[in-house]
């Protein structure tokens, strides 16, 4: 039986080596056209946690790439292309149109191609920094005889407060009250006849092309959020593009060695492989106040262009599986602003006065640690983020347990009820309609209810922070964290299920039961903490058509009561992918393994965006299988690599 694990784990290693990021065009369809810079809910490419994007033009039209995006504290185009390529010959405009066979969007790198009768035009379009993408445009005469042509760029910008300062072959792009800037710098030979206008700019120069000759023009544009240009060195854009592709290959070689099927599954693969650039086209690199690299909920929605502590928890695990570097930095990216008490923020900005210190978030951090720790095996980091998980662990208590019973409330710093929902992170559950505010402290106040999955996610800290002690040498503290663990379950266990039903649910501090099914219930199975025997009624409820089996499965309310609301509802009906994960991961772990997977085969069947080119969305509409609210989901695509690295 060891022999054939062996095999089978050396089979699946060398389909990882194979993988290769040419194997998987366009899994997501980027193209677009701009027209309005304000609309953002669209899919594009961005890599290296660069703060600027790019798209596909669509429908053949524009000669070059569309955008930029440019992200700081919202998103806004540029332009619908700042730089189209024109060609002349004896005075007259080629007449370029786009080569569909070779347009295309591969992990780490966009292709365009075109042609006007001899001529045949590729671009290529790949970052070379965090804040550089670089352009190699190769223009081809294919003909018998010489040709001599004028090549010319143009651009414009929608954003009226664009400034252009010209600065010899380099063109700096100044956004009037902000420190934003954009740059152009052309590297081919010239000379270089750069003009501006009011709103956008021409460069040109001439070129000889003998027959089958071919010449190069080799641009870069980047996008510094901060102002501060960095000194630029010409690109060997074929040095540049093999980096470029080890590192992206290296990436799908580390992913698939993680996923029990090979590319040659190409349903699970293309999935796994949008998941892994929907989170790496939501990678940004540290800017302003943001000190370490970290990942948006998606750069596809105006209102999440900041990083929030559960989403960054959830994108760590995802990372872990091809980018685990990435991974740690995403984590320390919140811990950077843990308050002395122990408090994480809510969320994060790179202009911090915007930070949201009125709540945290749900308490998954140290299972986001744990699990890179398991991809890395990174002491060190361990070691570093110990202690900082001690204090966040100790603060829940010290500010968020109102009665001091041992069980926790969601609440807020401001005594606001608002913030306090959002601590919990289902920011308008059913379950917090009635609930009231009461203080603890100065600057701590709580819900009159104690959550259930709260609980759960803190006694689940307390297993993780054992199994950390005992890797940190400390067998003391783990068996205290193990002592701490065992009672905590008791109380949930006792405190929170009803046996008449047969659920999980939160209750007034008072004891009595708030009965409203919601997925808080089944985060006691991911956990591993719920009798053995409370399996066959739970799962019951999971698999009843009326309650939570839907067409797309487990929302994240029961589907028969009065308030379920899937298309207005956010945490009133929709299916979150990350409560849909906790949920089977908890059948699977008892062994429910039919269950299980029929879920979760319900959910690649109808959720949109799972077997074709379309986003992967915030969550789902249960009775359709319609993309509700964001596009490009951070937490959706990390949750979707759990599930498929789990077998499912």
């Amino acid at each position: 039986m060891n022999k054939i694990k062996w095999i089978l784990a050396l089979l699946l290693t060398q389909q990882a080596a194979r993988a290769q990021r040419n194997h998987f065009a366009d899994v997501l369809d980027i193209h677009y056209t701009v027209k309005d810079t304000n609309r953002i809910a669209a899919s594009f490419f961005s890599d290296n946690g660069a703060w600027h994007a790019y798209a596909l033009p669509a429908h053949a039209t524009g000669t070059g790439f569309t955008g930029p995006l440019l992200m700081d504290m919202k998103g806004e185009w540029l332009s619908k292309g700042i730089a189209q390529l024109h060609l002349y010959a004896d005075g007259k405009e080629l007449p370029l149109q786009q080569d569909t066979a070779v347009t295309h969007y591969y992990p780490g790198l966009l292709q365009l191609g075109y042609q006007a009768g001899p001529v045949k035009v590729s671009m290529q379009l790949i970052f070379t920094s965090n804040r550089e993408a670089t352009i190699q445009t190769m223009v081809r005469n294919t003909g018998r005889q010489p040709l001599q042509l004028r090549l010319q760029w143009q651009g414009n910008t929608l954003l009226k407060r664009a400034q252009y300062v010209k600065d010899g072959d380099a063109l700096r792009i100044a956004i009037a009250g902000t420190r934003h800037v954009f740059g152009l710098r052309w590297w081919s030979e010239g000379p270089w006849d750069i003009r501006t206008t009011a709103d956008g700019y021409t460069a040109e120069r001439h070129i000889s092309l003998p027959a089958g000759a071919e010449v190069e023009d080799l641009q870069t544009q980047g996008f510094w959020p901060e102002g501060n240009i960095a000194a630029a060195s010409k690109p060997v854009f074929v040095n540049e593009l093999q980096q470029n592709e080890q590192r992206w290959n290296a990436y799908l070689k580390r992913l698939f060695s993680h996923m029990p099927f090979s590319e040659k599954d190409r349903f699970r693969s293309r999935l796994a492989v949008k998941s892994m650039i929907t989170l790496l086209t939501n990678w940004r690199s540290a800017s302003g106040h943001i000190l370490h690299d970290g990942v948006f909920p998606s750069a596809s929605y105006q209102g999440f262009y900041g990083i929030w502590s559960w989403d960054s928890w959830k994108q760590a695990v995802g990372l872990a599986y091809f980018a685990p570097e990435l991974a740690e930095q995403n984590i320390l990216t919140m811990f950077d602003y843990q308050t002395t008490s122990g408090m994480v923020p809510d969320c994060i900005y790179a202009d911090s006065t915007e930070n949201n210190f009125r709540d945290t978030k749900p308490p998954l951090a140290a299972w986001a640690v744990w699990e890179v720790f398991a991809a890395t095996h990174d002491t060190a980091f361990l070691r570093k983020m110990y202690p900082a998980l001690e204090r966040y662990h100790a603060w829940w208590y010290a500010e968020r347990d109102h009665d001091r019973n041992g069980l926790c409330e969601f609440g807020s710093t401001d005594g606001t009820r608002i913030a306090a929902a959002w601590e919990s992170g289902m920011d308008n559950a059913v379950r917090f309609d009635k609930a009231k505010m009461l203080q603890n402290a100065p600057g701590a106040w709580s819900l009159d209810q104690e959550s259930v999955d709260l609980n759960v996610y803190l006694s689940k800290e307390k297993t993780i922070l054992a199994q950390m002690a005992s890797v940190l040498g400390n067998p003391a503290a783990a068996a205290a964290w193990r002592q701490q663990g065992t009672a905590l379950n008791q109380l949930i266990n006792t405190a929170f299920y009803d046996s008449a039903s047969g659920y999980y649910y939160d209750r007034h501090l008072n004891g009595e039961l708030i009965r409203v099914k919601g997925p808080e219930a089944w985060v006691a199975l991911w956990a591993g903490i719920a009798p053995a025997s409370r399996i066959k009624k739970m799962t019951q409820y999971m698999l009843d058509t009326t309650v939570f089996n839907t067409l797309v499965p487990l929302p994240v309310l029961d589907a028969s009561e009065k308030a379920f609301d899937p298309q207005r509802g956010y945490w009133r009906g929709p299916v979150w992918i990350d409560q849909f994960y906790f949920g089977v991961k908890g059948l699977q772990l008892y062994k429910q393994q039919q269950a299980a997977k029929t879920l979760v085969n319900k959910l690649w069947q109808h959720a949109a965006g799972m077997k074709d080119d379309q986003p992967l969305h915030e969550n789902y509409h249960p009775h359709t299988g319609k993309g509700l609210n964001a596009e490009n989901f951070s937490w959706t695509a990390a949750h979707i690599l759990m599930l498929l690295a789990g077998k499912f």
